[in-house]
């Protein structure tokens, strides 16, 4: 069966790069991430003279979020950071159970200095979602959580706190403190909740198109929500997401990507595939990667693990695998 599946995607990557199938043409160029709507843009009243260019460019809108909403005095005092600043850029979501829509708030001059991330969950939760969190958060070993009164109820520790809101699960993580002030935090932001706007159920890139097909039959199921976007780096992010299932690719820049691959080679669980410079799917637990020169690996990950079959998970991966290797 290795060796048949092998000499298949030989066959089926020979035939993509001979007919101009995915990766086999330049990526169009596509704008930032936004939500796509539906109204038509409005047609400006012609007027009998020409419009006045203005002297200075409109200040561009912030969405509505969280972070817009909290008290960055508050944020500031009780972190004990320089300055608070609104982050206006889209943020890529926290992919996993729960996923969470995400905002950030600076907390140095520096752009790439520490900041708060503040999350929503992108499906509705109930007590019971909050608790199954809490159980897989234990499960880690890492700092003991403790419980929290705030909205419906949580837990937190010295780095973060997740609490249940007007039917959404909230995260606040960001530098070490301590669970007090986190508590602080997220009590002003449980207060924030009300009337805050729906993301959009599909966001999408255009280039993840090409795995849609591929993702609903690693998943079983067609996804209910989309999350696609883009790293600092430009690298396509493509996320295909239910309740229970998720399906992601993204791009991990690193300083030695041959060490990072060096041990999955030798995995007995790890099937190669014939992309990039050397890719793997791991047949235990569908993850999957793709090395592409010395600085590139791609992660093509299925959530929950172990429930993903080889054969259609590698059908995926090679599937997207243009969209990282061209």
């Amino acid at each position: 069966m290795r060796t048949r599946l092998v000499v298949a995607l030989l066959g089926s990557t020979a035939l993509l790069a001979g007919c101009g199938g995915p990766g086999g043409e330049t990526a169009p160029s596509v704008p930032p991430l936004v939500s796509v709507s539906t109204t038509p843009a409005e047609t400006p009243t012609p007027t009998s003279t020409p419009s006045e260019t203005p002297s200075t460019p409109p200040t561009s809108k912030v969405a509505d979020t969280l972070c817009v909403r909290m008290n960055q005095t508050l944020v500031q005092t009780t972190l004990g950071v320089p300055v608070v600043r609104i982050q206006p850029k889209p943020v890529l979501p926290e992919l996993g159970f729960p996923t969470y829509d995400q905002c950030e708030l600076g907390l140095s001059s520096n752009s790439s200095g520490p900041v708060l991330r503040v999350g929503t969950s992108a499906f509705f939760a109930t007590a019971a979602d909050l608790a199954a969190v809490r159980k897989a958060y234990d499960a880690t070993k890492g700092e003991p959580a403790k419980s929290l009164t705030v909205g419906q109820g949580g837990f937190g520790t010295s780095r973060f706190v997740v609490f249940l809101a007007d039917g959404k699960l909230r995260k606040i993580s960001g530098p070490p403190a301590t669970l007090a002030k986190y508590v602080v935090l997220a009590q002003d932001a449980a207060q924030q909740t009300g009337g805050l706007p729906e993301p959009a159920p599909y966001i999408t890139r255009p280039e993840c198109e090409r795995g849609t097909s591929a993702a609903t039959k690693v998943m079983g199921i067609e996804a209910s929500v989309r999350r696609d976007g883009e790293t600092d780096a430009g690298d396509i992010v493509c996320a295909w997401l239910t309740k229970t299932r998720v399906l992601y690719s993204t791009v991990r820049r690193v300083k030695d990507a041959a060490a990072i691959t060096a041990p999955i080679s030798k995995a007995a669980t790890s099937f190669p595939m014939p992309l990039g410079d050397e890719a793997y799917v791991d047949t235990v637990t569908g993850r999957s990667i793709i090395r592409v020169g010395t600085d590139k690996i791609v992660d093509l990950v299925p959530l929950p693990a172990g429930t993903t079959d080889k054969d259609d998970m590698a059908s995926f991966v090679l599937t997207m695998s243009g969209l990282y290797t061209r």
